[in-house]
């Protein structure tokens, strides 16, 4: 079984919950792209964590970890994560975590160029977390980017850095005015960090050909979700990769291969982070309350998430874009507060009504139509069976279901990972 999880919205769906949750029927767990300009939150018995470059199956010791040939990785950042890991008991050997000799290397001038170009964007920012991300993606299509297979073979490593120094030293140095980067610099970040990493670099499309043909079951795990794909989502306001499923074989590094399942995550409410267009977006009380019972701060930024009611025009068209054949409602707990509970049904544009999503300036001008549903008003999170749920909770679910036309299969009540129902 080849199966992907997905965000549907923004990102922030609590896919990394999830991924821990339904990985216990999986041997393999492979993040396909980004890098750690997002973060999945793992909740369980061993406590909590935040991954932003580790796929979210590392807290169960029998599932094999994989990062795909589609990721960027700031190696400092992953030893980063190793140690975090490590310090909470979390020992990760080489046959735990595998990491693609294709995979690209984010380094400390993607990042700088990063910064230094959101800086210069002023109030007409993009809305960057400033990892470097947009540049090691451009680097990589310009073919001017490190792989993680390229650190065992030093001599040919500093010679292609010296053509790669001298192109980005264009930005930094003369465009920015910044200080240029040096190659004595860069060859000990690569060796302080990338040494370290070498026991995990492999050819992981031979792994996961070898896995599959074997019948073990892989899951992928994308980051951020449908809205910020590269391609399907908010332009300028995306992400620099594909987030949708239909790459996640390619990603991973077994572009000959089908999914069979795509599993997307879905929030009972919206939330965003970053810079752009958000139709349902709260402001003042209403928006702080939902914010302080969700929890709503960036895993990766600490930043304050934009949040607002349930978004099915957008929520729809996630779907759509991500193929799901069936959906896990996530923070159905955090509604519980609330009498009434507005859900957008449709966007009013200019006076026109529609279900459409729209992009561009017609996404700008679009103001949200609401229909409200009663609320439960009680605590959830001890449900266990649909039956436990309140009547009015119930409801909510049918009503999400039938607004983006894809089966909720899975309820999730609370953080932790036994907090939630199985509904189908």
């Amino acid at each position: 079984m080849l199966t992907a999880i997905v965000g549907i919205n923004w990102g922030d769906e609590g896919k990394g919950r999830m991924v821990d949750l339904i990985s216990r029927d999986y041997d393999v767990v492979c993040r396909y792209q980004g890098g750690n300009n997002a973060g999945h939150t793992v909740i369980n018995e061993r406590g909590k964590f935040i991954l932003n470059l580790i796929p979210s199956g590392i807290l169960r010791p029998e599932v094999t970890n994989v990062m795909g040939n589609g990721m960027v990785i700031d190696i400092r950042h992953l030893c980063g994560e190793l140690d975090k890991l490590a310090a909470a008991g979390v020992e990760i050997t080489p046959e735990q975590l595998k990491i693609s000799e294709r995979a690209v290397i984010c380094m400390p001038y993607h990042v700088q160029q990063d910064c230094l170009e959101e800086d210069r964007l002023g109030d007409a920012k993009y809305g960057s977390t400033r990892r470097g991300i947009a540049p090691v993606y451009g680097d990589k299509y310009l073919k001017k980017v490190i792989m993680m297979g390229d650190l065992f073979y030093p001599e040919q490593l500093k010679k292609r850095l010296e053509g790669i120094i001298d192109y980005k030293n264009l930005f930094i140095n003369k465009a920015y005015g910044a200080q240029p980067i040096t190659m004595e610099a860069m060859l000990e970040y690569l060796g302080t960090y990338g040494e370290r990493l070498k026991p995990h670099v492999t050819n992981v499309s031979a792994f996961l050909e070898k896995a599959i043909d074997e019948g073990k079951n892989v899951m992928f795990e994308a980051q951020l979700g449908a809205l910020r794909d590269i391609d399907f989502g908010i332009n300028p306001y995306t992400s620099s990769s594909n987030t949708i499923a239909a790459y996640a074989p390619i990603g991973a590094g077994i572009p000959n291969r089908k999914l069979d399942r795509v599993i997307g995550i879905m929030k009972a409410y919206s939330s965003c982070v970053g810079e752009g267009p958000f139709t349902v977006e709260w402001f003042g009380k209403e928006a702080e309350e939902l914010r302080a019972a969700g929890g709503e701060y960036g895993a990766a930024t600490g930043r304050p998430r934009r949040v607002g009611p349930f978004d099915a025009v957008a929520s729809r068209y996630g779907v759509f874009a991500q193929g799901a054949d069936t959906l896990a409602l996530t923070k159905m707990d955090v509604l519980s507060y609330m009498d009434k509970i507005p859900v957008c049904v449709a966007y009013d544009i200019n006076g026109e009504r529609t279900t459409e999503f729209p992009r561009g300036v017609r996404l700008d001008e679009a103001k949200p139509v609401y229909e409200y549903v009663d609320g439960w008003k009680c605590d959830i999170g001890s449900c266990r069976k649909m039956e436990d749920l309140p009547v009015a909770a119930r409801k909510y679910i049918d009503y999400l279901e039938k607004l983006v036309d894809c089966e909720i299969s899975i309820v999730s009540v609370g953080a932790e990972r036994d907090e939630y129902v199985t509904r189908k």
